[in-house]
Order: structure tokens, then C-alpha cells, then sequence
């Protein structure tokens, strides 16, 4: 039997995926877990980063700074175009309008009348030239047996980690912080917070702002190492980032980080145990009904971790999820 699924199932607490899907789900958490936003389109923030960092690097040719600056800026612009006409409204609308906004993001950008600029459904690929241009690392092999390096993939894991801790530094300090209270007063009743003379709208609009441009720069993580790929970025995405958040705690800053490691290798796991008892015809599945099983599987343990640890692993009890 080959277990060395094992192995490659912890080697994703490094890998781009569990790096770039921490950065988004620690902006989701912004979102949902400290002001109450339900924004079901995340996905369709990291895509617009993501897009706005490859066309700009691969189809312009512009510098890796300029094309991060990009990326900050084609969410921020998303977060306007979906904030202003629905912020002021009930929670339920901005989840409407962002799931829809998310799906029309994938549809667009597979258009074949832009896919000069898009790539279409098949993608860009190349958007990592200028970024492993600064690898200072040799060009050896690093680690050993099936969790075997090269240097660009070890600095894309030192870089990406590195965005991660910056960025949860940076969400920690903004929570402890006048604006961070202001924020949760709004999760746990914004119509106090409307009456001691705050914008809450304003402040909701900087939270959506935030948590999106985490959520485009998380893309960028993700794509530098591998490629831009649409169909990624659909609404499966978006769940995942749930699944990730509630995992580790929704109205935390470290629980999204380990939920997003623990959803990636327990997801590998599962995989691979699939996959070794099918090939030993342990189990009457074919390989196209593994797949499947594996969502089942995270399914199962997602809902078992909202009935009986709603708050997530880092969560406290005394502390809400969210408002409606």
C-alpha cells in the first residue's frame, strides 16, 4: 500500500492553496465574524484581485509593485460597487447581491470576446516572472522524500507566510483598536451604534473594503506558484471560506489561519484514504464517485462542528457569531 499520502496531507500547512485561503477567509472574518456582513461573494473579490495582478503583470508587462497596487485597487473598486447600493439595506441583500456579483466575475472573465486580456476559460499563466525574479534563496533542493522543494517554491511559502502573519498583525491591531469596537458594536446591534452618531454605513464600507483586498491579495498568493484558473473562483470557493472560518472561529483572527490548515490537510487526508481503499477494493466506490465523498465527509464534520462548537475551535462561547 502507498502511504505517502500521509506526508503530501501535512505538506499542505505549506502549500500556496492553505496559504492564500488563510489570507482570504482571515478577510471573510472581517466580514462575517466582526461586523456581521454576509458577504457570500468573497470569491468574487479574490478573483478581481486576481485577474487585476495577472493581466497587469502577464498582458501589460507592468513591475510586480505596481501590479500588487492593482490588485488593491480592482477590490476596493468591487468593494464600492457592491457596497454602495446595499450597505444601507438589510444584511440579507448584500448577501444576494454578492454571490451574484461573484458569478457574474467568473462569467465575464471567460467571455471569449475578452479573453485576449482574460485568458477565457483556459486562464493566465506566467504572473510570477518579476516575483521569483527576487528570490534571494540558492537553487537547490530543499527538504527530502515526497516533501521536496525547489528555491522558488520555498521562497513563494517563506513570502506567503510571511503576508499571512503581517496581515493578522495588522486585522488584531485594527479589532483592539476605537474603529475595531465601533466594528463589533455594529455585528452586535448597529442600531446603537447609529445612535451615539457613527457612520455605520461608512464603517461597514472600510470593512468590506478590507476584507477584500485580503481576499484579492490572498489570490495572488495562490496563483503565483500555479496559474489563474476562472472556474476556481465560483461559489464553492466562497463555502470553502465558510467551512474555514467557522472551523477556526469566526469572530477570531488566529482561527481562520489553523482553520485553513486543518481544512486542507484533513481534505488530503480524506482523499487519500479514499483513494487507498478503492484501489484495494476495500470500498464498492469508482473514482469518479470519490470526489464527491470527500465534500461529504467535510460536510458531515462541518455540520457536527456548528451544532456542537458553533464558536470554532479558537472561539469563545460568550462571544456571537454573527448578526442578523
Amino acid at each position: 500500500m502507498d502511504w505517502n499520502f500521509i506526508p503530501l496531507a501535512f505538506g499542505e500547512i505549506v502549500s500556496p492553496l492553505t496559504i492564500g485561503y488563510a489570507l482570504a477567509a482571515l478577510g471573510l472574518a472581517v466580514h462575517f465574524g466582526f461586523t456581521g456582513l454576509l458577504n457570500f461573494g468573497q470569491a468574487g473579490f479574490m478573483a478581481v484581485g486576481g485577474y487585476a495582478f495577472a493581466i497587469t503583470t502577464v498582458k501589460f508587462g507592468w513591475p510586480l509593485g505596481w501590479a500588487l497596487v492593482a490588485t488593491i485597487l480592482g477590490a476596493v473598486l468591487f468593494a464600492l460597487l457592491l457596497g454602495i447600493p446595499t450597505l444601507r439595506l438589510r444584511a440579507d441583500y448584500l448577501s444576494i447581491v454578492t454571490i451574484a456579483a461573484a458569478e457574474i466575475v467568473r462569467y465575464t472573465v471567460k467571455t471569449p470576446s475578452i479573453s485576449q486580456y482574460t485568458g477565457g476559460s483556459d486562464g493566465i499563466n506566467g504572473a510570477s516572472r518579476d516575483f521569483y525574479a527576487l528570490n534571494p534563496l540558492p537553487d537547490i533542493q530543499y527538504g527530502f522524500g515526497v516533501l521536496t522543494y525547489n528555491n522558488n517554491q520555498v521562497w513563494s511559502i517563506l513570502v506567503g507566510w510571511a503576508v499571512v502573519i503581517i496581515a493578522a498583525v495588522l486585522v488584531w491591531q485594527l479589532m483592539r483598536s476605537p474603529w475595531g469596537r465601533v466594528i463589533k458594536g455594529i455585528r452586535e446591534d448597529e442600531d446603537a451604534v447609529r445612535s451615539l452618531g457613527k457612520n455605520v454605513t461608512w464603517y461597514k464600507m472600510q470593512s468590506l473594503i478590507l476584507g477584500g483586498v485580503l481576499g484579492g491579495l490572498g489570490t495572488v498568493l495562490i496563483i503565483i506558484p500555479t496559474s489563474l484558473q476562472p472556474d476556481n473562483y465560483g461559489t464553492q470557493t466562497t463555502f470553502f471560506l465558510y467551512t474555514i472560518v467557522l472551523l477556526g472561529g469566526a469572530t477570531t483572527v488566529l482561527g481562520p489561519i489553523i482553520g485553513s490548515i486543518i481544512f486542507w490537510v484533513v481534505l488530503q487526508l480524506s482523499d487519500g484514504i479514499l483513494t487507498l481503499l478503492v484501489n484495494n477494493h476495500l470500498l464498492p466506490l469508482s473514482s469518479v464517485q470519490q470526489g464527491p465523498i470527500r465534500f461529504i465527509i467535510v460536510g458531515i464534520a462541518l455540520m457536527l462542528l456548528v451544532i456542537f462548537r458553533p464558536q470554532g475551535i479558537f472561539g469563545k462561547k460568550t462571544e456571537a457569531q454573527f448578526s442578523g
